[in-house]
């Protein structure tokens, strides 16, 4: 063919040869462009749960994990991970520091949407809960006092006991070798409650996950490890089965990013590494830096309590009356009230009203309706039989002149016989406000950051227990000292 070269390709060829580049390369660029977008969306796709805000239940009291700072801020590796793990997911969190085993009853009663607390990833816990990729991998150490030179190991325990946390890693080891070595158990609620008892004599050494115990022996808690540690389970962030899909995808998500990005060693390395002081040198500097803190949690005690009585006084009132009222089935109402409320304790209504509610309707409770509806039936059914016994302490004669002069019944209670058993009644009123303040105390149990709970949180960072619980014993007597001296003078100017 003429014009046609001998060798090479055609002018055609060559043309479809560079189409054919030109298309690869388009085709390469598209599959690049969409790969990355897709790796972006595998990245950032938080759709499920941006913009929401879940609530997060943990402990009170597991220094360095979660502990508040002097300044009363709720920090600690599990704070630092689940607050960077939100800001990277694009949800919030809010955190309800509830105690170990509270925290796990307000979560299958979704009173919180998750759980972080240190918690060990075990078979039976898995069978409740589904557990995110494990964030910490955890050990047991033991520990004994700082003077104690007897203590060298596990033999020699033998006829003694130790302490170990309820539910923790620690308990369980201790006793998956306390018939081997021959000790005693004794389960606490609290890492600083522990220490404290092993300091204080109690017991012998202390079960607790390696990195509590370090933290601890750097906050100068009294105490030093005689063991090595032994290897245990995995931390996770729990959520009920089957409930939360995506919030356990993000907390994945957040997780492996913080660990690519370096922020994951990081928020380590902050509490176990080289851990700051938590504990103020004097203690002077213990009141000044827990006093803002305590003061917070003796408003919400007075706040409860002036709330409570004021509706216990209402139920008291009318059960009062029904107590006395000539109608048996009102009579037996108020005997009923009074008998299941005043024979059961305070702190099952507690966890009645804030855990066994939810789990019942569906419907979370508000830990202060919780708190309310606790103390004022319990102290209702109390002031009921105040009332009852202050009306009858009144002479029945007064009631038959009053009737006599030709008011009846109703009058006649209200303008004799009430305001002269008003004044019988008065004292023991002022009493049982006394009481209730004081029983407001057992709401911590559900997270109620009432005063004690405030000192709770202290000294779970500084171990120091003994000065901590004396400023908190001081405010009480304090508060309960000015509330009867108010009551007292009200007293005397109504009841002259």
């Amino acid at each position: 063919m003429r014009g046609t070269p001998l060798h090479g390709p055609t002018r055609a060829a060559r043309g479809r040869r560079r189409l054919a580049v030109v298309v690869a390369a388009w085709l390469a660029f598209a599959a690049l462009l969409l790969g990355a977008t897709g790796a972006q969306a595998q990245e950032t796709d938080n759709s499920g749960v941006a913009g929401k805000t879940f609530v997060i239940g943990t402990d009170t009291t597991f220094a360095p994990f979660e502990f508040r700072d002097s300044s009363g801020e709720l920090t600690g590796i599990d704070m630092d991970l689940i607050r960077a793990i939100a800001e990277s997911q694009g949800f919030e969190v809010e955190i309800r520091s509830l105690g170990f085993n509270a925290a796990l009853q307000a979560l299958s009663s979704n009173q919180v949407d998750g759980v972080i607390a240190g918690m060990s990833i075990t078979d039976e816990r898995r069978q409740i809960y589904d557990f995110s990729e494990p964030y910490f991998e955890s050990g047991v150490q033991m520990a004994v006092d700082q003077d104690d030179t007897t203590i060298t190991g596990y033999q020699d325990l033998a006829g003694k006991t130790v302490v170990a946390k309820t539910g923790s890693e620690g308990e369980a080891y201790a006793k998956s070798i306390a018939d081997q070595y021959g000790f005693t158990v004794n389960s606490l609620d609290q890492s600083a409650t522990m220490y404290e008892a092993v300091k204080s004599g109690n017991a012998v050494a202390v079960f607790d996950d390696y990195p509590v115990l370090a933290y601890g022996v750097a906050q100068n808690n009294g105490l030093k490890t005689v063991t090595e540690k032994v290897p245990g389970g995995s931390y996770g962030f729990a959520v009920n089965k089957g409930q939360n899909p995506e919030l356990l995808a993000a907390f994945n998500t957040g997780l492996a990013q913080l660990k690519a990005s370096g922020e994951y060693q990081r928020i380590l390395d902050k509490y176990l590494a080289a851990p700051q002081s938590a504990a103020p040198s004097t203690f002077l500097d213990l009141l000044t830096s827990s006093f803002p803190a305590l003061m917070k949690g003796l408003g919400n005690t007075l706040l409860v309590t002036g709330i409570s009585f004021a509706v216990a006084m209402v139920l008291g009132l009318v059960f009062g009356f029904f107590r006395v009222s000539t109608s048996k089935i009102l009579r037996g109402i108020a005997t009923v009230f009074v008998a299941v409320f005043r024979g059961t304790p305070l702190l099952v209504w507690a966890f009645f009203f804030y855990f066994g509610i939810p789990q019942l309707t569906g419907q979370p409770i508000s830990i202060w309706v919780a708190g309310v509806l606790t103390l004022a039936l319990n102290s209702g059914a109390y002031i009921t039989e105040i009332v009852r016994g202050g009306i009858q302490s009144v002479d029945p004669g007064q009631l038959e002149a009053a009737r006599s002069l030709g008011l009846g019944y109703g009058k006649s209670m209200q303008r004799v016989v009430v305001p002269q058993a008003f004044k019988i009644m008065t004292p023991s009123l002022i009493n049982q406000l006394i009481i209730m303040l004081k029983d407001s105390s057992l709401l911590l149990a559900i997270g109620f950051a009432e005063l004690l709970y405030q000192g709770q949180q202290i000294y779970a960072g500084n171990f120091r227990i003994t000065e901590t619980l004396f400023i908190v014993a001081v405010i009480y007597f304090v508060a309960i000292m000015a509330l009867t001296w108010l009551a007292n003078t009200a007293d005397r100017r109504f009841n002259k």
